[in-house]
């Protein structure tokens, strides 16, 4: 991340900034989590996983990529595995809305929150906690890589490319990371362990919500054991089945999926240019073009608009 010159935004001057808004004014921030991947794969692979992700997408489309937020919310079910670090869920939503705010204020009023980890069910709160709060025109959108390729993520009983289904730091999750940062995964150790739940499958969907189950996997408590008791391994699936080319496919069409996202957002509403005030905000016009102006040009900063601050 420190060599990734013209990409990261606490890489750049506030120069650098400045011409690289009138170019492309949106911004990746990536949200991972620092979490037990069982003996292979290290503790920041979600996080590693939509960095390496957006650095190849702003490669392609000159947008920004945000350093990413490492530490993140997790489900119940993780609750002491050790090396997984668990923020609270209502800390986690606040980190978000200020960073949003942060890089909105810094003239970055397109937002694509890249998700790494099993917490889709928590950032798209954060966001509408964000656009209550402060009720400015933009475009803020909580992409979860998984849920842009699910067929690419499937097993092959159900038209996918690999044996099992997608669950943790197993033979798809691994499978991506070899793909992209095969650096950090260490194949000799990898382990197998046996997924199992209280109920029959065609109850509750398993990770990414692939296969469009009745019940997400973030849906309940209790249908199934806790991790560290029934996983100490820290692998929930077959990992040494894992491959880089099993993934291939797959990262391709996210990434051509990325791009063509971020290229019909800056087509519709190129640098500078946001959804109209009048059909996003009620508040006062004069109050949004204040903050859209911002401070630096006289305007305010988007922190006056916050009630209660």
């Amino acid at each position: 991340m420190d060599k990734a010159s013209g990409i990261y935004f606490q890489n750049m001057t506030a120069s650098e900034v400045e011409e690289r808004l009138k170019k492309n004014d949106l911004i990746i921030i990536p949200i991972g989590s620092t979490e037990n991947h069982g003996p292979h794969a290290c503790y920041g692979e979600d996080t590693f996983l939509v960095t390496r992700m957006a650095e190849l997408v702003a490669q392609k489309t000159g947008c920004t990529v945000a350093q990413p937020i490492w530490y993140g919310s997790h489900p119940y079910h993780h609750m002491g595995m050790p090396g997984t670090i668990i923020v609270d869920d209502d800390v986690f939503k606040a980190v978000i809305r200020s960073v949003m705010a942060g890089f909105w204020n810094a003239g970055f009023r397109k937002q694509i929150l890249l998700n790494g980890h099993g917490q889709e069910y928590v950032i798209p709160s954060a966001i509408h906690q964000f656009a209550k709060k402060y009720q400015v025109p933009g475009i803020f959108i909580n992409l979860n890589w998984y849920h842009a390729i699910p067929q690419y993520c499937k097993d092959k009983a159900h038209g996918g490319p690999f044996e099992t289904p997608f669950i943790h730091a197993d033979e798809c999750e691994t499978s991506f990371s070899l793909a992209l940062f095969p650096e950090m995964i260490k194949m000799e150790k990898a382990v197998d362990t046996k997924p199992r739940g209280y109920l029959p499958e065609k109850h509750i969907d398993k990770a990414g919500c692939l296969y469009q189950r009745p019940i997400r996997w973030y849906d309940h408590v209790g249908c199934g054991p806790i991790e560290v008791v029934a996983y100490p391994e820290g692998v929930v699936g077959k990992a040494t089945l894992a491959k880089a080319e099993k993934a291939r496919n797959g990262l391709i069409n996210l990434l051509d999926y990325m791009v063509e996202l971020i290229n019909d957002i800056m087509e519709r509403f190129p640098p500078g240019k946001l959804p109209p005030i009048d059909e996003i905000t009620q508040r006062p016009r004069d109050e949004i073009e204040a903050v859209i102006k911002g401070p630096a040009r006289g305007g305010r900063s988007i922190y006056t608009l916050a009630y209660p601050p």
